[in-house]
């Protein structure tokens, strides 16, 4: 299993306990799917972030090839 996919796993559960937690505190669905749609926000945001992508971030490195 990848790092990210280790990632995704692990955030897609802290979701579903904080919206298992807010029902068990009464907490409206309304909100409660305010805060999933929040925190996908965010898993996203971070994601795009700890992927690294691959767009050019510097000058190219010599690989000593010739």
């Amino acid at each position: 299993m990848s790092t990210f996919q280790t990632y995704l796993f692990g955030f897609i559960v802290l979701i579903i306990g904080l919206g298992a937690a807010a029902y068990l505190l009464g907490v409206p669905e309304t909100w409660i799917a305010v805060g999933v749609v929040i925190l996908i926000g965010l898993g996203i945001m971070s994601a795009s972030s700890f992927g690294g992508g691959g767009g050019g971030g510097g000058p190219p490195r010599d690989t000593g090839v010739r």
